[in-house]
């Protein structure tokens, strides 16, 4: 059995793919994760994903490579993480208040070859207030997310409704990810 490996240091994806019962490796991809100039968001986390997939797959030849990318976007634009800027995480906030976004999650498995694809999820935020998105900063829960929130944490009590893969929105799609897996060779718990 080829050996199986997660390209990610997220504990988000871990714990996804965890839950499915796979035995597998954690090897991050140290990748510059620059968008490129006129880069479509969709291209963009796909990208990422299948760089990260090979990158990880040179340095462990003969393994089974799953990697992805998630990036938050609004009109168009990227929403990344802010990190430990207070103010860009409120900001990220304001800017997805009472709209709807789309989550994307590019992801890759490379087996030889690269195998990729973008799963795209429609987010709803309802109305915030001030007191609100000031509290929810104040958690730090939403510091290393894209568009400086956590779906499966507080921020929950901020979306009123989620049309697409709710695994998605946390980091990694399972339904597209086992499919990649399985197309791969990967053995899964419940067989082929």
């Amino acid at each position: 059995m080829k050996p199986f490996i997660l390209a990610s240091g997220s504990p988000r994806r871990r714990e996804l793919l965890g839950q499915l019962g796979l035995e597998f490796e954690v090897i991050s991809a140290d990748l510059d994760e620059a968008v490129l100039p006129d880069e479509k968001p969709a291209s963009y986390v796909e990208r990422l994903a299948r760089a990260k997939a090979a990158a990880v797959q040179r340095e462990r030849s003969g393994a089974v490579v799953l990697a992805a990318d998630t990036s938050v976007v609004i009109d168009g634009a990227i929403l990344g993480k802010p990190g430990d800027d207070v103010l860009a995480g409120a900001a990220m906030l304001r800017r997805l208040a009472g709209q709807t976004h789309q989550v994307l999650t590019g992801v890759a498995v490379a087996a030889g070859r690269v195998e990729s694809l973008v799963v795209s999820t429609d987010v709803v935020f309802r109305a915030l207030s001030d007191e609100e998105i000031d509290w929810y900063v104040a958690t730090g829960e939403g510091r290393d997310k894209a568009g400086g929130y956590a779906v499966q944490g507080r921020a929950g009590a901020f979306i009123s409704e989620l049309n697409g893969s709710a695994t998605s929105v946390i980091g990694l799609p399972l339904a597209e990810s086992v499919e990649l897996l399985r197309r791969a060779g990967v053995t899964l718990p419940w067989g082929r």
